[in-house]
């Protein structure tokens, strides 16, 4: 047995396990940081540190103060919350304690978070702030087994009642360990691998969501599948922002307790740009939204700074991307990620000129960021592969506890999802769909069992929904969602997301854009632009100081669009081309249900509500 299946086949129960094993093998070490604001509300953030002993402190009296709470093992304690240092001491002491997490996003409306609250039958929510405790007040006579609401921030927040603070359920929590001093020892020790941990509620595209079912073994052997790879090391420092409510952000939690590295928790998407210097992270995850923005913000910066700036940035671009791709193709040959004499001089004057600024905003230590939850366009890849920029593409479902692939570190190849972590397994059905089977694999949906047979074999085998290929030597490559699949009416298969992320590499302006053609005899598409980049370009073209819906109406806008389709549809099949399109008057968001909380694309939500401007866009053809 190789040292791999060893360290993944003797994992512990739980996280909670790794947990208190982390704590005794470096309890001086330092395990998180967090910014606290200044009193004032102006100027930086102090930032904090804890060590995984003082960590442990508050997580055991977190513990402690849900058991005295009532709380028993395996009922369910939910968390409503943005990421924050408080979200992941939440978290592991409900985990202590021998409960399960209910996570809700905290851009959830009062309506779903309690259906989510009733269907999870969650007995405790820890709540962020006043905003997350009036939805729970709001929806009271609905949450008949909701027994206390605990708050992080009680600012503005009545408590007393069923409401208690945290720092009140630390308080108690503390008085009860010295009563029970063996307690948490004792929870933990009874936790079970078959035992649930956590129940994510998927946001899913159409109905009601479904509550996934992941016991403890899922995020035990997820820990010890990432320590395995090697793509992370005690010295590393990670950047945490992305939702902890995800599944993507919840393994990332786990994989640092068996690893043991630094991380620096903010949840503040508008501080990422920020925190960075500050924080200097060695690797960070992210979603391919975020590598979009950054990429569309130098795009636009170098345009803004005239037209030579604009041309040498293309020309960085260019040579950003053949490096790439020159030095990948050479690795995946002979092991060794070299390229021609000329193209290596031509990248050294472009590293000086351009890269090197970008490096730096990342906080100039970046050694590689994790890429999920969708698809990267693999010309955004590249551009950042050739800056120095290593972005490794991974894959994987709340369904399979996130991380079922990765990129393997230097072999990494952009436009795969890398290779399947250690213990899982992957196969590609007659249909092209992935089907995956391991330890990763949830239980099943949460009161479900209809809609877990729907996609749960009874031999382990979990059907993903997703269409793609296998390399000879076990590279994945996603090419769509099953459902997304779209058939002209022609009979010719295109897959959406490919051409939008085509035209995300293009544009520097796209935020977000939806091809449609679904059974009609040509594809058209809806396109929303980056409000920032949009009016910095309406600066420079006579259009400065209008509001975003009027620089979007003005038919300068459309024409500028128009180039950037009419480039895109020269690498496109014939079929695959957009014929028409049109700009909507706002960006897509989570609050309307356009997005999902880990920026997907809600297809059927978006085509509904522009359903006036698809039409449009067929009217008068044979079709329409």
């Amino acid at each position: 047995m190789s040292d791999t299946q060893t360290l993944i086949e003797n994992r512990p129960p739980s996280v909670a396990a790794l947990f208190l094993e982390r704590v005794a093998a470096t309890p001086d070490a330092e395990a998180y940081r967090h910014p606290v604001p200044p009193a004032s509300g102006q100027g930086a953030d102090d930032w904090k540190s804890l060590s995984w002993a003082q960590a442990a402190d508050r997580v055991f009296a977190i513990a402690a103060g849900l058991i005295e709470l009532g709380v028993q093992p395996e009922q369910r304690v939910a968390l409503a919350s943005s990421t924050r240092i408080e979200w992941i001491l939440a978290d592991l002491g409900i985990m202590c304690a021998g409960a399960a997490t209910t996570t809700v996003y905290p851009q959830t409306n009062a309506e779903e978070s309690a259906y989510i609250l009733a269907d999870s039958d969650s007995r405790v929510l820890i709540a962020e702030d006043a905003a997350q405790l009036a939805k729970a007040r709001e929806r009271r006579a609905e949450l008949p087994g909701l027994t206390h609401v605990v708050v992080i921030d009680p600012a503005g927040a009545e408590t007393g009642d069923w409401v208690l603070t945290l720092t009140e359920l630390e308080q108690r929590g503390a008085a009860y360990l010295e009563k029970n001093p063996d307690l948490i020892k004792e929870r933990v020790g009874a936790i079970t691998k078959d035992q649930l941990a956590t129940l994510i509620y998927t946001s899913g595209t159409t109905g009601r969501p479904k509550g996934v079912r992941l016991p403890h073994d899922n995020w035990s052997y997820m820990a010890k599948a990432i320590a395995s790879t090697g793509l992370v090391g005690s010295e590393d420092v990670q950047y945490l922002w992305l939702p902890l409510a995800h599944v993507f952000g919840k393994v990332l939690t786990s994989g640092q307790i068996e690893v043991g590295h630094v991380t620096a928790v903010d949840g503040r998407v508008d501080k990422i740009i920020e925190n960075l210097p500050i924080v200097q992270p060695t690797y960070m995850a992210a979603v391919p939204r975020i590598f979009e923005k950054v990429y569309n913000g130098v795009a636009a910066k170098a345009r803004a700074g005239g037209g030579a700036k604009y041309k040498i940035f293309q020309w960085a671009a260019g040579v950003a991307r053949e490096y790439a791709k020159t030095a990948q193709d050479n690795f995946r040959r002979t092991g060794t990620a070299s390229v021609p004499f000329g193209l290596g001089a031509k990248h050294k004057v472009a590293d000086a000129l351009v890269y090197a600024k970008i490096r730096e905003a990342f906080g100039g230590n970046l050694r590689a960021c994790v890429s999920g939850s969708a698809a990267l366009a693999p010309e955004i890849g590249y551009f950042f592969s050739g800056a120095g920029i290593h972005i490794l593409e991974g894959y994987g479902l709340t369904e399979s506890s996130a991380a079922s692939f990765v990129n393997p570190g230097e072999a990494y190849r952009t436009g795969t999802v890398g290779k399947p972590l250690p213990g899982t397994e992957v196969r590609i059905a007659d249909d092209g769909e992935i089907l995956l089977r391991g330890p990763g694999i949830m239980e099943g949906y949460h009161g479900l069992p209809e809609k877990t047979a729907e996609v749960l074999e009874a031999d382990g085998w979990l059907h993903t929904g997703d269409i793609g290929e296998l390399s000879p030597d076990g590279y994945l490559r996603i090419t769509d969602r099953k459902k997304d699949l779209i058939k002209t009416s022609g009979g010719k298969y295109i897959a959406p997301a490919e051409v939008e992320g085509q035209f995300k590499a293009v544009c520097p302006y796209v935020s977000n854009i939806l091809v449609h053609g679904a059974d009609r005899n040509f594809c058209t598409a809806l396109i929303a632009l980056d409000e920032l980049a949009l009016l910095e370009w309406a600066k420079e073209n006579g259009l400065g100081g209008k509001p975003y819906a009027e620089v979007v109406a003005a038919p300068a806008t459309v024409t500028m669009v128009e180039g950037y389709v009419s480039q895109l549809n020269e690498g496109l099949q014939k079929w695959q081309t957009i014929k028409k399109f049109r700009l909507l008057p706002r960006d897509l968001d989570v609050e309307h249900g356009e997005i999902t909380p880990s920026l997907k694309l809600k297809r059927p939500v978006v085509e509904r509500e522009y359903k006036h401007l698809i039409d449009e866009m067929y009217a008068g053809t044979r079709e329409a």
